[in-house]
């Protein structure tokens, strides 16, 4: 039997219930329907799911999910509502005509009705199995985000390689007699992202002073001999699958102190991709990197290495698991990032980032693209 079924028997529910778009990761895991409209999920034990949707999305969602598809009408939600005009109560009301008496629903769950559904039924709150779950990706999904950080690279390619033509003016990068911005480059990669399905938010070019700062997105001209962050990290729209990667360069001449951060970054990625195998708990391989940059001189937690080691990813950009102290064992078919940053104020930072698949061998790293620090 699924994970999801075995929670539901071991809470006593009837059955598991979502109510969410497809916005919701696990509702568009749980479903393989797209909508940005909430809509409701049920699934008893044993069972794939049904979900009760408009009558104007009856044929695209048949089409799409696996899960049985029910009308708000065949679910009697029309009836309800002449006797009960609260939309949020009447929606209580159908759930629990459906579903039982016993629910169990996860952490996400809209409060509002879960308050209302408990006038019909008994709720329980679910420890996150379904986030669990998408911890370990299928085939189908391991090759949905190869194909993805196939695109984020060739975007991320271009947006260097506009850096690497621009020409230096006064300590500012200069590129057909403009100054080269962090919007240009973030355009160019966007465009590229987009006429290949895919959108990105949130991107990441930030230049010098900024680069200490490991999320702060960049803003304005960029500057010659200074770290260059570009973080990029798009969905596939048809999917709903995230990649996503790290690259820090520089136009012109690298300081003493970049360039031995940039260098200790290479050999701490490189042993921690060395230490990730099934079984490893996260805080393993993140402890050994937090060694690592001590031996060589580099702090962690409020200076230097400042944030986790990675993370999993998936129809989220961050998910399970988590490669950091709270890390646990790792698994085969989880996609995980492996990108450790050093951040010093006054001197800059520098990041690397690659993503793979954790097998029985190890790291089966989907990131090809080049470490190269000066352009």
């Amino acid at each position: 039997m699924d994970p999801l079924s075995d929670a539901i028997k071991k809470s006593g529910a009837e059955a598991y219930v979502m109510y969410a778009s497809s916005h919701d990761a696990d509702m568009r895991y749980l479903t393989k329907f797209t909508t940005s409209d909430p809509f409701v999920y049920f699934k008893k034990p044993g069972e794939n799911g049904t979900i009760i949707i408009s009558q104007m999305e009856v044929g695209r969602a048949s089409r799409e999910s696996p899960a049985a598809v029910m009308t708000r009408a065949e679910a009697g939600f029309p009836e309800i509502l002449k006797k009960e005009k609260d939309p949020s109560r009447a929606t209580a009301k159908m759930i629990a005509g459906q579903a039982g008496k016993k629910i169990l629903v996860p952490p996400q769950f809209p409060l509002g009705l879960a308050r209302a559904l408990g006038k019909y039924c008994t709720v329980s709150v679910d420890s996150g199995t379904v986030l669990s779950m998408r911890a370990k990706k299928t085939r189908a999904e391991i090759t949905a985000m190869r194909r993805v950080q196939k695109v984020t690279e060739t975007a991320l390619g271009l947006g260097v390689a506009l850096i690497k033509k621009s020409v230096a003016k006064k300590g500012v990068l200069y590129r057909k007699g403009m100054p080269l911005t962090a919007e240009q480059v973030k355009f160019v990669m966007h465009s590229h992202l987009l006429a290949c399905g895919c959108t990105a938010v949130d991107t990441i070019v930030s230049c010098g002073e900024d680069t200490a700062i490991p999320h702060m997105t960049g803003t304005g001209p960029l500057h010659a001999d200074e770290p260059i962050i570009i973080d990029l990290f798009p969905v596939e729209e048809k999917s709903g699958y995230y990649a996503d990667m790290t690259r820090t360069v520089v136009k012109g001449e690298a300081t003493d102190e970049i360039r031995e951060m940039y260098e200790t970054l290479r050999e701490a990625k490189r042993l921690a991709i060395a230490l990730v195998k099934p079984k490893v708990p996260g805080s393993e391989v993140y402890q050994a990197v937090v060694d690592f940059f001590a031996e060589r001189g580099y702090e962690s937690n409020t200076r230097g290495f400042v944030h986790t080691l990675g993370h999993g990813v998936g129809l989220q950009i961050h998910e399970l698991p988590t490669v950091g102290p709270a890390g646990k064992a790792l698994a085969a078919g989880n996609v995980i990032t492996v990108e450790p940053g050093l951040y010093y104020p006054g001197t800059g930072g520098v990041r690397l980032e690659d993503i793979g698949v954790v097998t029985a061998r190890g790291f089966d790293k989907f990131t090809i693209f080049p470490e190269e620090l000066v352009l």
